[in-house]
């Protein structure tokens, strides 16, 4: 099955601009840095670099781990959850369950494992059972027919650490562990690309060009300058809603999601 077809569950709302209240259009690219693109460096690069750099684009790994129909859309709408990209345009959406589905299939591990937790290949299959047990109880349907706010209630039942169903799933994973992994392998698999690479402003790899600028943070001449933008979380979202991992405890809460971007 090739990545280029994963597709979200539910289409959910759009970020908000704070003074009209109206969905703020779907962007090339969202972000500080307006119509930058990283890819326009790529003669700057070394081969072996741009070709490595290209194939994040042209030629995302294929589903090879999941390759349950069923499984992989619901990997797809966990992600689309934890790491949504409704302000980016169909045509620059970044695909982040290749790049786990590929290092699943491989073996390959973050550097460590922890002694209480199974492989990260079991880890995830148990774990998705587990979300699936959970959008039964709160809501009787599976996770991928619910909607945007409905799903965040399901995954913030595992951010808080606790989950109110798949007790038999529990038994062998760290709720908490479970959700970090959830969490970095969403955010390795974005910000590895080049899209992602745009929205920050990186111009990509230094090498062998390497930087003309290091003092008084002046931008580079390929540089853009930066450009903020305020926005508000969707209506049918909880990602405004900030609380710390494990649940309530003596961490001081912050404001959410909604703000510059």
């Amino acid at each position: 099955m090739k990545a280029e077809t994963l597709q979200p569950a539910k289409k959910p709302g759009l970020p908000l601009d704070p003074v009209t209240r109206q969905p703020l259009s779907p962007m090339a690219t969202p972000g500080y840095y307006p119509g930058f693109s990283t890819l326009s460096q790529q003669n700057f690069w070394d081969e072996t670099t741009r070709q490595v750099v290209l194939e994040r684009v042209n030629r995302p790994p294929e589903i090879r781990f999941f390759n349950d129909p069923a499984e992989l859309a619901l990997m797809t709408a966990v992600f689309d959850r934890i790491l949504p990209q409704d302000d980016r345009d169909e045509a620059h959406k970044i695909p982040i369950v290749p790049p786990l589905d590929a290092r699943l299939y491989q073996g390959r591990i973050n550097g460590y494992q922890y002694a209480d937790m199974p492989s990260d290949r079991e880890v995830y299959r148990q774990g998705l059972k587990a979300i699936e047990a959970i959008a039964e109880f709160l809501h009787g349907r599976a996770f991928v027919e619910l909607g945007p706010r409905e799903q965040d209630e399901v995954l913030k039942t595992i951010h808080d650490g606790k989950p109110p169903a798949g007790e038999e799933y529990w038994q062998r994973l760290n709720v908490n562990r479970f959700w970090q992994m959830l969490v970095q392998d969403a955010i390795e698999g974005y910000y590895a690309h080049p899209y992602a690479w745009d929205e920050i402003g990186f111009g990509g790899p230094a090498y062998p060009r390497g930087y003309m600028r290091q003092e008084s943070g002046e931008p580079e001449p390929w540089e853009v300058p930066e450009k903020r933008y305020e926005w508000d979380t969707p209506p049918d979202s909880l990602s405004g809603e900030y609380s710390p991992v494990g649940g309530q405890g003596e961490t001081q809460s912050h404001v959410g999601q909604e703000g510059t971007h």
